[in-house]
């Protein structure tokens, strides 16, 4: 147990920053930095650990974070006294509380660059009154509550503060919690979510308006007065950051210009700016963290300002010290003083309240502006969702001695039970997945050539784009307008970062996944789709998933349905590096191409990128390519040749079809002794189909036809590198064909592929690997069964063939 010498008659000393290490007969937990060390290691290890384990429950991060803090606190491993005087001693917890309040101000920064009040300002009426609605109801309940605690359990405090504090409890909304369960439960950006989302964001503003006033009441009751001065000094405050603080951080803000690195000075005046102001509001009486969100708030949202502001500050706030801040809570949280009939009734009754006064406010609001029952029922269990703005509420509650440890404990677990239960009883009664239903066109296989191409082409980043481009561009056929319609897919990985969630404020008013309706991107990876539009006769529609890589593969498959698109185009998980190695961009995005290829419900296509036509968009009448599909036999070789056809169409586009005969061994399908009635089958499907794509006349003589017999795979290797100088190869996944090489690390690229893709085969051929839809497996996704949404996307779908 961590000690200090004391001197009969003497205060304790105060604990010293470093010690002299174990080696001089010191104990380094009687010293705050490596005890400070400690304790975050802990924290951090602890909350990730249970993060981990209540993943498949769909819980935002956030409930691991409040039951880590209570479990490491009083209520359970805190009921060691060796363990909390060794690890949380008291003399420790001024440090502890002091670093985690820092790390808190940066947080609350960080939400107020994700608040956009312009946004805000365009929240439709029905949105608005479900909001107020859902704030009002329960924060009358709260102070009926109020009362009934104050008489039992909270004695002895002052009425007002602790009426007001119940009410803002009782009716917080937390947005960035509601943004994490939405979107993982892929209500994101339908009708539902859009309308949470806009409740959620005037949800936020109210009960931080309604917690200065807690604030401003709750301080010495000295003078009547003060809290008026108070409110006006806040009032003042917030003035001065609107006429001084925003013109300076707009300045800065204008003087970075997109693409060019933001000035480390720049940065400095900015976070310098925010402990000013969070100096200032609690010189005021109002809480430090005021300062800090006001600062938020006034920051310019547009430009790459505010998005590189939070890709500095976020990764350390929100993954080392935002978990102090919880474990803190739970220090000061001990549920065993929650004790008899009367205290577990009373957590009860706030728990009833706090989910009757906001279901019932909510649903009822959403009933009047004619939402359907079972959809405004889902609108009131997510606005229940509490988070860490509750928290932060409570504490202050606590620290000015408004609620006392019993009271503190029962609304801790209250805001733990509202959260935890808002993704299971949502599942329960709105359940928005249906099978799709079945379309025509799956593949690019068709007898109707003339008929429109839909095609979804997804990208990571600018990388992608010119080779996506370029391939679209010879994808065109003839160039009849209508005849091929893009939806260019923006795949971005939601993680537990703070500007994933202001991705998703921002994108609340798009389709699923995403498609922007109200205005002209700002997107620079879209604006280079939009441009090729104008200057092609290709219906192209920009598009942006976002979510979790574990999912975003039924994002993409989802999409594909509603769109009835005949092929996805992904992006291969690796890129070619300067020197001709490839490198791979994370094995996240390895599981989501495999987890595409067997979901999908139409054809799909890997295109390993090695620079199509070079890194620009080639200008059509450029356009001299050199395309080779070697065919092997099957489906897959058989959509992939379908594809080299659809190609040819274009003037610039010579098209070489390598059909390989097997003289004895090479081929599967020669392995055995004798062919089965499925092979044989296949073989003349093979024949018929290339028969007629020979006599096809869109190939004319773009077109030429070669057979090569084999004998070995030798033989399949060196026929292909004799072909390594063109520009692109199309294959077949699954080609009728023995291993071309031993590596199997990329199994979604078929034993062709994988040869075609090696560094050593070449470093300047493209190559798609198609795979071809199988209309007897049923790979139909789930698809949203939201009328109003599917409505909307039907009239932008019949909009892209016009």
């Amino acid at each position: 147990m961590a000690s200090t010498n004391v001197t009969v008659g003497h205060c304790p000393n105060g604990m010293k920053a470093t010690s002299n290490g174990a080696f001089q007969n010191e104990n380094p937990l009687d010293y705050a930095l490596p005890l400070l060390i400690l304790q975050i290691c802990l924290v951090v290890v602890f909350t990730r650990l249970l993060a981990f384990l209540l993943k498949p429950l769909k819980q935002p991060r956030v409930i691991a974070e409040i039951i880590g803090g209570i479990l490491l606190g009083p209520t359970a491993l805190g009921r060691s006294k060796v363990y909390l005087d060794t690890i949380f001693p008291k003399k420790s917890m001024t440090v502890l509380d002091t670093l985690a309040n820092i790390g808190l101000l940066f947080f609350l920064f960080l939400v107020g660059l994700e608040l956009d009040f312009a946004a805000i300002r365009k929240t439709g009426k029905k949105s608005l009154l479900i909001a107020l609605a859902g704030i009002s109801l329960p924060f009358v309940m709260g102070v009926g509550t109020s009362f009934v605690l104050s008489s039992t359990i909270n004695k002895g405090v002052r009425q007002l503060p602790f009426i007001v504090f119940m009410g803002v409890a009782l009716s917080i909304t937390a947005f960035p919690v509601l943004a994490r369960i939405l979107a993982e439960l892929k209500l994101l950006t339908t009708d539902i979510g859009r309308m949470a989302m806009s409740a959620a964001g005037v949800n936020d503003v109210a009960a931080w308006i309604l917690l200065a006033l807690a604030i401003a009441l709750s301080g010495d009751e000295s003078s009547p007065l003060v809290p008026v001065w108070v409110l006006l000094s806040g009032s003042g405050f917030v003035i001065f950051a609107i006429v001084a603080i925003k013109p300076l951080l707009g300045y800065m803000a204008r003087r970075c210009p997109e693409g060019e690195p933001v000035k480390e000075l720049y940065v400095c005046i900015t976070l310098t700016l925010v402990l000013a102001a969070s100096f200032v509001t609690d010189t005021i009486g109002i809480h430090a963290l005021f300062g800090a969100f006001v600062v938020g708030i006034v920051t310019p949202k547009e430009g790459p300002f505010c998005r590189i502001l939070t890709e500095k500050i976020e990764d350390l706030v929100s993954g080392l010290l935002l978990p102090l801040y919880f474990a803190s809570s739970g220090l000061k949280t001990d549920v065993t003083t929650i004790r008899g009939a009367q205290s577990w009734g009373l957590l009860v009754l706030v728990i009833l309240t706090t989910c009757f006064g906001k279901i019932v406010g909510t649903v009822g609001a959403s009933l009047l502006c004619k939402v359907p029952f079972r959809e405004a029922m889902a609108l009131g269990v997510l606005m229940n969702t509490k988070g860490l703005v509750e928290l932060i509420v409570l504490n202050i509650g606590k620290d000015r001695k408004v609620l006392n440890d019993q009271a503190f404990a029962i609304l801790v677990l209250m805001a733990l039970f509202t959260t935890f239960i808002t993704t299971p009883l949502l599942m329960a009664i709105y359940k928005p997945a249906r099978k799709g239903a079945p379309y025509k066109h799956r593949t690019i296989q068709r007898k109707d050539h003339d008929s429109e191409l839909r095609i979804l082409a997804c990208f990571h980043s600018t990388r992608n784009i010119p080779t996506l481009i370029n391939l679209i561009e010879t994808s065109r056929g003839t160039g009849q307008k209508g005849r091929l319609c893009v939806y260019a897919m923006h795949l971005m990985e939601l993680s537990e970062r703070s500007s994933a969630i202001a991705m998703v404020h921002k994108a609340r008013y798009n389709g699923l996944p995403i498609w922007n309706k109200i205005e002209r991107s700002t997107d620079h990876m879209v604006i280079a789709f939009e441009a090729y539009q104008h200057l092609r006769a290709v219906a192209v529609r920009p598009m942006t998933a976002i979510s979790d890589l574990g999912s975003i593969h039924e994002d993409i498959c989802t999409s594909a349905h509603q769109k009835r698109v005949a092929m996805i185009l992904l992006p291969f998980h690796k890129h070619q590096r300067v020197d001709g190695s490839m490198e791979t961009i994370g094995h996240g995005f390895h599981v989501v191409n495999q987890r595409v290829l067997q979901r999908a419900p139409c054809s799909v296509g890997i295109l390993v990128d090695r620079g199509l036509g070079g890194t620009s968009q080639v200008v059509a009448s450029e356009v001299a390519y050199k395309v080779v599909v070697p065919f092997f036999g099957g489906l897959d070789d058989r959509e992939a040749l379908a594809y080299g056809m659809k190609m040819v169409e274009h003037p610039g586009i010579t098209l070489t079809v390598l059909k390989f005969v097997a003289a004895r061994g090479t081929l599967k399908r020669f392995d055995k002794g004798e062919e089965d009635e499925k092979e044989k089958k296949e073989k003349e499907i093979d024949a018929e189909f290339v028969s007629e794509l020979m006599n096809d006349p869109r190939g004319n003589e773009s077109l030429a036809y070669e057979e090569r017999v084999v004998e070995s795979k030798e033989d399949v290797n060196a026929t292909l590198k004799a072909m390594s100088k063109c520009n692109l190869f199309v294959v077949g996944r699954n080609a009728a064909v023995a291993s071309l090489v031993y590596s199997s690390d990329c199994p979604e690229l078929g034993p062709v592929g994988r040869f075609l893709s090696s560094s050593e085969f070449s470093t300047t051929a493209s190559v798609l690997v198609v795979q071809g839809y199988d209309p007897a497996a049923d790979t139909r996704p789930l698809v949203t069964e939201d009328v109003n949404f599917e409505e909307s996307s039907r009239d932008i779908t019949d909009s892209t063939t016009v």
